[in-house]
């Protein structure tokens, strides 16, 4: 087993990704997905390996560090940040799994990358030494630089009823597999988020050993005991994607701030940045902008500091991440809105710095992560109510 390297012997991820940041390149959103030397240039850095155990060569850094990172690639390109995004949040069922399998996924490749979709329906049958897979799973995020892909499955036990869940419900497990094992269809022609390659992918009576298949965030599974596991795969989720829309708005905040201190709107004699009213967007966005950063970071700091405290984590501090990481995509979408305005038909062009930056936000505000629903969680919560915790 490798063991790695420790944090100390690295510049802080926000550092590594600000020397990624200069290759990320246009033609990621062209080509549907990223380019060879822009994976050569996350995996020297180790952008994959953020939320992974160290004892598989991870970095298992806090996840205020993570989200620094995560709104530097943003900034430069969403796409480039939503897929290292995935490929973390899904190395955290390293945590998960017996550690002579995780290390063979990921201990023993430094290129390694797990990569899952959505695939409701599926099903994970038993069999002797494992499971008989079938399912069809879309929005794969990364999947073309994958290594190895997840499926999520209901268990259907050997006289066909299902596996239940301590709530009741139908248990669902994540069965792995080598990428090679899948099918995958190319149905990413989407409007924004392009560069992720979040394409459709299908196996059919695979067998995956019971070994290679993991039920993530429930404790008695868990072989990890280090703090950031306390967090759940749902939580580093959440706050990867608000990451990403506020790295957007801050690429699109700066692009504004430039050309409103050049540009001088057809038809008018005064320079856009002797608007008044563009003067009080602007810092009315930027505002916006900085409270939203600030609250989820204090949110993650505030939240692993009790938690390497006590072991635990309380339902109001899962609350507090909920609200913290759906308010800030929100947030982010509005300051992406206001640039997008005020920026007039300059933002409409390929050429500009808009453009691209718009469409994906607004792809990452129709995400999961997203939902306004959320927020009727949170705040029947703190009404005293019991939200589903699916989301939480």
């Amino acid at each position: 087993m490798n063991a790695g390297a420790t944090m100390a012997d690295f510049d802080t991820p926000a550092d590594r990704a600000r020397r990624v940041a200069p290759v990320l390149a246009a033609r990621i959103d062209a080509d549907r997905a990223l380019t060879p030397d822009v994976l050569a240039a996350l995996h020297r850095e180790r952008l994959f390996r953020c939320l992974l155990p160290r004892r598989f060569s991870g970095d298992e850094v806090r996840p205020a560090d993570f989200v620094r990172m995560m709104i530097e690639i943003a900034c430069a390109d969403a796409s480039t940040a939503w897929c290292i995004g995935q490929g973390s949040g899904c190395s955290m069922a390293a945590a998960y799994l017996k550690p002579d399998i995780a290390d063979q996924i990921w201990g023993l490749d430094p290129r390694a990358v797990l990569a899952w979709g959505m695939g409701p329906g599926s099903i994970a049958k038993v069999v002797d030494g494992g499971y008989s897979v079938t399912g069809r799973w879309q929005f794969a995020s990364g999947n073309k630089h994958a290594t190895w892909m997840g499926g999520h499955c209901w268990v259907e036990e050997r006289d066909g009823s299902f596996r239940l869940g301590p709530d009741g419900g139908k248990l669902e497990r994540s069965m792995l597999f080598p990428r090679s094992a899948a099918t995958f269809t190319d149905a990413w022609q989407v409007m924004g988020l392009r560069g992720t390659g979040s394409d459709t992918y299908e196996v059919i009576n695979l067998f995956v050993a019971d070994d290679f298949s993991v039920c993530r965030d429930i404790d008695a599974e868990r072989y990890e005991a280090g703090t950031l596991y306390q967090f759940t795969t749902n939580h580093l989720y959440a706050s990867a994607f608000a990451s990403v829309g506020l790295g957007v708005a801050r690429g699109m905040l700066d692009a504004f701030v430039g050309l409103a201190r050049t540009k001088t709107p057809t038809a008018s004699s005064r320079a856009l940045r002797d608007s008044p009213t563009v003067q009080r967007d602007l810092a009315l966005a930027e505002g916006k902008w900085r409270a939203a950063r600030a609250g989820l970071l204090t949110c993650l700091s505030e939240t692993w500091d009790s938690v390497a405290a006590s072991g635990t984590m309380t339902l109001d501090q899962k609350i507090d991440i909920r609200l913290a990481t759906t308010f800030a995509i929100h947030q982010a979408k509005d300051v992406v809105d206001v640039c997008w305005r005020e920026a007039g038909a300059a933002a409409i062009f390929d050429t500009n710095p808009f453009e691209r930056r718009f469409r994906d936000m607004h792809a990452v505000t129709q995400q999961v992560q997203a939902r306004m629903s959320h927020l009727e969680a949170v705040g029947l919560h703190l009404l005293g109510g019991a939200p589903s915790r699916r989301f939480i």
